[in-house]
């Protein structure tokens, strides 16, 4: 007779499939969210250890509480005339944005990502930074551009891979590069860019420059393993490096919880490396300013990286490409508890007297008629709906100082054959 199995009174494993809240149709209730009150955290010194302040992994950086005050340690302290360059780089953000995706809806080009509720992750951390920190960014930051001076039709000129793209319309449409502002080419491979900030940090060190990196990646890269690779790095060489984890709960379709945040914050990640966590909510610019400034402080002085996380919402799709009817609740962008980033500091203005509606209004009617016309210049260069804008034969330049034989001969072949075709991209540089 066979003998019993030892665990037979055990009851069946089964498998954890994470599950959203909310699906479509679902009524949204986000009292189960955990806000801690604005101030509340408390900033430790630069200079202190990161295993002194691990609480601040779990816990969350604010500093506009209820009554539009700026409040507790993390306080910057701005002037009113930062504060209103903020607000209005933010505004500015959203007014391009809109007119991008309506250009994207007209045909005019392919592609187009919003940050709509995210603009304080990007203008408020481009504010604390120097302008030439080095940054690395995913594809929603085009904030840290706007704010770095970027003039719009050269960013239109991209969208639209048109004559006037100095990238040749050789990258995905808001896939910008920008050597003169310090700004990486984007990639559409997900947390690339993070063990290159990494490694740009440790060359900055080495030759002994001031100068630091920041990158940016979504919630749900956090499970891509390059996340990994380069926090290793950074925490072994205390590279001058600040890890931007954007929180916007939901990876396209998948929700954070496929990402590990039904387990703890992503902030937490931070903990195991053994490097700087700060948790913020990053629909607060005055926090997102403030956790910046101090995490690039760390950095300059050599205390090593600092990973924050931005708790924040993605209003809108995940791109032009995307329905989020078909995945979550219409309730949740006007439910989310942390409010719209661009009215909470217009009303932190307004409640310090440096602000008021009227202007606010003008100012969006302005900045409006200025991505307008930024647009109509952009398009003499073309759109991309129109075809090839960029002689054929440059396809092959920009990927070798020298172009060895082998391309040379393929461009030659690749020419010779569409001048037979007689297609009128057919012509040369």
């Amino acid at each position: 007779m066979a003998s019993e199995s030892p665990r037979a009174n055990l009851k069946p494993l089964s498998l954890h499939v994470p599950e959203p809240k909310f699906r479509p149709g679902d009524a949204v209730d986000f009292t189960a969210v955990d806000i801690p009150a604005a101030g509340a955290a408390r900033r430790p010194d630069t200079a202190d250890e990161a295993k002194e302040f691990i609480d601040l992994a779990y816990s969350m950086v604010r500093v506009l509480d209820e009554n539009n005050r700026a409040v507790g340690p993390w306080d910057p302290k701005l002037t009113p005339d930062t504060l209103r360059k903020m607000l209005r780089n933010m505004a500015l953000v959203r007014a391009f944005d809109e007119r991008m995706f309506r250009a994207q809806r007209q045909g005019k080009t392919s592609f187009y990502m919003k940050s709509l509720g995210e603009e304080a992750v990007s203008i408020g951390a481009a504010a604390a930074l120097a302008a030439d920190d080095m940054v690395f960014p995913s594809y929603r930051q085009q904030g840290v551009l706007i704010s770095r001076g970027c003039p719009l039709e050269d960013m239109m000129n991209q969208i639209y891979s048109n004559s006037g793209d100095k990238l040749q319309g050789k990258q995905l449409p808001i896939m910008y590069s920008e050597r003169r502002y310090s700004f990486f080419s984007i990639s559409g491979n997900l947390t690339t860019q993070y063990p290159q900030a990494v490694g740009w940090a440790m060359a900055s060190a080495s030759k002994g420059d001031t100068r630091i990196a920041a990158t940016w990646c979504g919630e749900g890269s956090t499970a891509e393993g390059d996340f990994h690779s380069a926090l290793t790095f950074a925490t072994v060489y205390r590279a001058p490096v600040i890890f931007n984890v954007v929180n916007n709960q939901w990876a396209i379709s998948s929700f954070s919880g496929f990402a590990g945040a039904e387990a703890t914050t992503f902030a937490a990640r931070a903990v195991g490396y053994g490097i700087a966590g700060l948790r913020v909510d990053g629909n607060d610019a005055l926090a997102v300013y403030a956790a910046t400034e101090w995490a690039a402080e760390r950095a300059r002085t050599n205390q090593g990286p600092t990973l924050i996380e931005h708790f924040t919402y993605r209003a809108e799709g995940h791109s032009t490409s995307d329905d989020p009817s078909q995945y979550r609740s219409a309730g949740e962008p006007t439910a989310w508890p942390l409010g719209d980033p661009v009215m909470r500091l217009k009303n932190h203005l307004i409640a310090l007297g440096e602000w008021d509606e009227e202007r606010h209004a003008a100012q969006d009617l302005e900045l409006a008629e200025m991505v307008k016309a930024a647009q109509k210049e952009a398009e003499k260069n073309g759109i991309l709906g129109h075809g090839l804008h960029q002689p054929l034969d440059t396809l092959f330049d920009g990927v070798f100082e020298e172009m060895p034989w082998h391309l040379r001969e393929q461009q030659a072949q690749m020419m010779a054959e569409e001048e037979a075709s007689g297609r009128p991209w057919a012509r040369k540089k």
